[in-house]
Parts: C-alpha cells; sequence; structure tokens
C-alpha cells in the first residue's frame, strides 16, 4: 500500500540530492531497518552503543526535535546564514536522515518505535555547510559560500567531534581538490578526528572521482544492498575504503514521517555509527589506526583482497571492536599511518625517462555537486487505504 510522490533535488553549496519520500508506520520502521542485522549491531552494542562519542554531521542542518533524536543533538553552527528554516519544508532533511542512521534511539514506550541508529547513545554535532535541493537560496549558497565545507571540518574538530561525517561531495566530471577542504581534512586527523565520506552516487554517470572522499586519510564508503551486492549507483573508485548498507534504508524525517532512500550517503553514515562505536570503546585510537581496523576487520572481502566497487568488504563494528583490543593507541600525529604505497591512489603515471622534463598531471577543474542521490517512498500508515 505505497503512494509515490515527486523527488525533492538536495543542493548546496556542494551538489547534493534528497528526493522524496513514502510514510511509514512507525510500529513497522524496525523490521525495515535491514542495515542494523547486516552489521551485527546486537553483538557490537555489547560492547558499546556510542557513549562519550561526538559525531559531527555536516549537511544541511538536523531537527534536534526530532522524537528519535532529542537528547542526542548538541548546539550546532550554520555556516550558510540564510535559506529556510525550521518549519519549512525545505529545512534539515537530508541531515536529519543522516543523523538517524548515526544515532537515533527510537521513541515511545520502550523506544520501540521509530528510528534505531548504529550508535544510539553519540551526540550529533549539527554543521550547516550545505542547502536542500528544494531551497530558492540554493544558488545563492553556492555562489557565496564555497568555504564552507572546509570552514564547517574545522569548526566540528575544535568543538570536540570525534567523528566527522560528510554524506556529500562533488562527482560531477569537473571534480577536482579544493586546497582549502584538503588542508581542512588533514587538520581534523591531526587533532584525532576521523573523517568519513560517501564515495559518490556516479557508478551509472562515468565514475567520476568524489571529493571530499578522495582525500587522503579519508575512510570513503561505497554502498551495498541487502544481499551484500555492490549496488550500480555506487561509484568504483580507488580511494574506496570499506562498504556499508546504502539501498532501501528507512530515515526520519523534520515532517514526523520515515523515508526509504538509497545512496552512498546512507552508506557513509552507518560507518561513521560503526566509527563511534570504537571511538566510544577505545578512544585513544588514531584515526589511522581506526581505518586500518575496519579496512581489516571487513566481512565479504573481494577476490583479492580489495576491489574498487566495495574496497576491502563490508564494514563490521562487531569484528572491528573485538580486534581493537589488542591494538596499542598510536601516535596521534601520524594521522596517515599504515600505508606502504607512496600514494593513496595510482599517483602520478611516471615519465619515460629521457632529456626533457617530466610532465605534471594537471588536476581536472570544476564545480560542486553532493554525492546523495537519495529516493524515497511514503509508507503508509497502518491500516491506512490506497
Amino acid at each position: 500500500m505505497r503512494r509515490l510522490r515527486a523527488a525533492a533535488v538536495l543542493t548546496a553549496a556542494v551538489l547534493a540530492v534528497l528526493p522524496a519520500a513514502t510514510p511509514a508506520h512507525a510500529d513497522g520502521i524496525r523490521t525495515q531497518q535491514w542495515g542494523l542485522e547486516a552489521l551485527h549491531t546486537q553483538e557490537a552494542w555489547r560492547t558499546a552503543k556510542g557513549r562519550g562519542v561526538t559525531v559531527a554531521v555536516l549537511d544541511t542542518g538536523v531537527d534536534a526535535g526530532h522524537p528519535d533524536l532529542t537528547g542526542n543533538v548538541l548546539p550546532g553552527h550554520d555556516l550558510i546564514g540564510f535559506g529556510a528554516g525550521r518549519g519549512d519544508r525545505s529545512w534539515a532533511r537530508h541531515g536529519t536522515a543522516m543523523a538517524g542512521i548515526i544515532a537515533g534511539h527510537g521513541h515511545g514506550p520502550g523506544r520501540q518505535d521509530g528510528v534505531l541508529g548504529i550508535a544510539p547513545e553519540a551526540k550529533i554535532l549539527p554543521v550547516r555547510v550545505i542547502l536542500e535541493g528544494s531551497d530558492p537560496a540554493r544558488k545563492k549558497a553556492r555562489a557565496t559560500r564555497g568555504s564552507a565545507l572546509a570552514d564547517g571540518i574545522r569548526w566540528a574538530v575544535d568543538h570536540g567531534a570525534d567523528v566527522i561525517n560528510l554524506s556529500l561531495g562533488d562527482d560531477s566530471e569537473s571534480a577536482h581538490p579544493e586546497a582549502g577542504e584538503d588542508a581542512a581534512v588533514q587538520y581534523a586527523l591531526a587533532k584525532g578526528a576521523v573523517v568519513v565520506a560517501s564515495a559518490g552516487n556516479g557508478g551509472e554517470k562515468g565514475d567520476h572521482i568524489s571529493y571530499p572522499a578522495a582525500y587522503p586519510g579519508v575512510i570513503a564508503v561505497t554502498a551495498v544492498d541487502r544481499f551484500g551486492t555492490h549496488a550500480a549507483f555506487s561509484t568504483r573508485r580507488w580511494y574506496a575504503t570499506v562498504s556499508a548498507p546504502g539501498v532501501d534504508i528507512v530515515i526520519p524525517d523534520p515532517d514526523r514521517k520515515y523515508y526509504s532512500g538509497w545512496g552512498t550517503s546512507a552508506a557513509a553514515a552507518f560507518v561513521s555509527g560503526a566509527v563511534a562505536l570504537v571511538r566510544s570503546a577505545h578512544p585513544d585510537l588514531t584515526p589511522a589506526q581506526i581505518k586500518k581496523l575496519l579496512r581489516d576487520t571487513a566481512r565479504g572481502r573481494p577476490e583479492g583482497g580489495r576491489s574498487d566497487a566495495k574496497g576491502y568488504g563490508t564494514v563490521d563494528p562487531a569484528a572491528a571492536l573485538k580486534a581493537a583490543r589488542s591494538l596499542r593507541p598510536g601516535d596521534p600525529k601520524a594521522a596517515t599511518a599504515g600505508y606502504r604505497q607512496q600514494y593513496f591512489g595510482p599517483g602520478p603515471a611516471r615519465a619515460v625517462a629521457d632529456d626533457s622534463a617530466p610532465g605534471l598531471l594537471a588536476p581536472a577543474a570544476a564545480a560542486v555537486g553532493t554525492v546523495f542521490l537519495i529516493t524515497a517512498v511514503l509508507l503508509w500508515r497502518r491500516g491506512r487505504r490506497v
């Protein structure tokens, strides 16, 4: 018993997309959250549920009053400064969805209703760096707030973020690295914050490189379905670290309905929650140690040990927590330690030795767009007629 509604596009300083939706009867939400079971969260929760960890959600804002998030959202920061506000349809939809995947705690008697996040005891630090696609002010934001992402990363780190969730990015044909964003990511890593980003939704559009996923040290996440199969829309690239659920994911919305969506944004949120669990139990591990830990304990490892489609396999927080017991805290300054290769990616092509000077690879020029295409269907409340 479903009804399709028109998709809404989410765009901002970095382009993002949030389509449209279908309501779901709250009592039936948990049975639809297949991602929690796939990631063995019940086993992981025997060790940690995210208590003491702050996850910064750099996005369109977060609805702190949502029943599934009340008490888990800290005072945040708005780096846009205009556009839709609380109560408007074009406010905080995407960010609230990501926050719910990370730290939703449900509601109602025994909190049996609504969305349950992978780290339900973690705190969310909302940082508004983009606007929803349906916001009339989005073009102005893209033209005047180009540094919002870099500034937001630094602000989040300086205000206690242990994990930074970036369910956004630019995977357009002209995508290219931005020095300010790269420096902000390295600043976060050097301060001990783990940075997680969505790999991109360009799997059917050329697999263009996506930033910030491609910056050194970032945990880049691709998407899989409930069978562990790589989602066709998920970008395949050398920077893929791990994969996570990204298809038919139930998410909360400020309108108090629930949506079923898809995208690498959702996958990144799941991994940010997994990192929060590890950080909760082992707060002294460095970002590089945690990245390697997730890589080494991933399930469903591709043939050959790694692939551009799934990275090292699907993240397994329970296995990561178990393996972390044998680790000793590393050097906090070694943010990118643990990599034997000269480059994080394939690196520049070597020039043939001759009398001429070797050429340099020119970075692609570009625009900023986002990664998350999340499509949704409103699931009707039980007992309602079509």
